[in-house]
Parts: C-alpha cells; sequence; structure tokens
C-alpha cells in the first residue's frame, strides 16, 4: 500500500524517528476550512431537541475513543471553553466513529456529540439520509487535518514521486472530479508544527476539566 490516511493526534505521539513519512494534508472545499489543511469537529443533536449552544454545558456528551482529535479532543476543547471549571453532567464512550455518535443521539443514549467535519462533509454527499435527523449547534477550534502517510521502508524516490502526484492531482481533470466527489479542493504539505502542537493542546484541555472523560 503507498498510503495511509492517519489521523494527526496519534501521528503526533510517535517520536520523529517512529512516524510514517507525512506525505500530503487535504484540503477541503468546506467553509470551515477556509481554503486550509484543517479540519474541525462539528457538535450535533437531534434536530428536534431545542438545545441552543448556552445549554451545551449542561447536557450528556459522547466521545469516540480517546485516540482521536476529531472525536475526543476537539469536543473536550470545546466544552473547556464554555464549562468555566465543570464537569460534564456525563460523558459516554468509546462510541467508536462518527455513525456511533449518531446512533447514540437517535437512540436518546447522549444529548449531543461531537462528528469530524469531513466526515460529516461526506455524510452530507453520499448518505444524507443519516445526519437528516441531526443538526449542527456549534463547531469547534480547527486542527490540522488527518494526513496522508507513507511507510519509512518504502523508496524516497517512491515517497518523493507520490507526494507530487497528490500535490499536483487537482491539475488533472480525472483527479479533480474524483475529489470533487470527495469534498476536495485538492491536497497541501502538511504543517508538521501544527501536528507537533497537538499533545501540548491535549494536555491542557485535560489539566483545564481536571482529568480525561
Amino acid at each position: 500500500m503507498g498510503a495511509v490516511f492517519m489521523c494527526g493526534f496519534p501521528f503526533s505521539k510517535l517520536a520523529a524517528t517512529e512516524r510514517p513519512v507525512p506525505l500530503v494534508a487535504p484540503v477541503s472545499l468546506a467553509d470551515w476550512a477556509k481554503g486550509q489543511p484543517v479540519y474541525a469537529s462539528h457538535i450535533v443533536a437531534a434536530r428536534e431537541k431545542p438545545f441552543a449552544e448556552a445549554d451545551l454545558a449542561t447536557l450528556r456528551w459522547g466521545w469516540t475513543v480517546r485516540d482521536s482529535q476529531s472525536g475526543y479532543n476537539a469536543p473536550r476543547e470545546f466544552f473547556a471553553e464554555i464549562a468555566n471549571g465543570h464537569s460534564a453532567h456525563e460523558a459516554i464512550g468509546p462510541l467508536l466513529n462518527p455513525r456511533g455518535v449518531v446512533e447514540a443521539i437517535r437512540a436518546g443514549a447522549i444529548d449531543v456529540g461531537a462528528i469530524d467535519a469531513y466526515a460529516y462533509q461526506l455524510l452530507e454527499l453520499h448518505e444524507p439520509d443519516l445526519i437528516a435527523p441531526l443538526r449542527v449547534i456549534a463547531t469547534t477550534r480547527p486542527a490540522p487535518f488527518p494526513l496522508f502517510v507513507a511507510a519509512r521502508q518504502q523508496p524516497s524516490e517512491r515517497i518523493d514521486a507520490l507526494q507530487a502526484a497528490l500535490l499536483d492531482a487537482h491539475r488533472s481533470p480525472e483527479a479533480s472530479d474524483i475529489l470533487s466527489s470527495l469534498g476536495l479542493a485538492g491536497f497541501a504539505k502538511p504543517d508538521i508544527a501544527a501536528y507537533d502542537r497537538l499533545p501540548a493542546r491535549a494536555q491542557a484541555i485535560d489539566d483545564a476539566l481536571g482529568g480525561r472523560w
């Protein structure tokens, strides 16, 4: 396999000598990306629930897995900024993935949860019925987009060629059509310094909340 898609948070926790080779990060066509290789998480609730952003500190939250930026760190960072030092009324997880969050909301097991904004974008494009019962209440701070990485064992010539092909993909009519179907404008070189800051952001969240969910 030439490249795989990797969440930025587990990438950031690896020592430089253990990391796979970063290739590119996607640039979404969505407004929240602002033309940059970043993403965020949408805080979502059931469409019929009259929750407002001011209610979020008092609700039952769902999270996916603890090594996820979008499903764990991002919603906790958002919660810490609105909770004024208070703990979540209830935090339920692991729900594993965006579908788990959707199912928990629809089942009434949680009031709100976070869905990776790019995953939400793909669902809007290709499975709108799945998120039709939901609405977005708020959107978290941006973070560096999950990135494509290659194995360190691959020859440098192959890695360079793969990176160049991905960076130029938007210039090819055929590849551009594929990118559009994925809601992407193209790819950019990853800002590794932005990924390196993610562990400190996560620690600041733990400190603000007095521990983990």
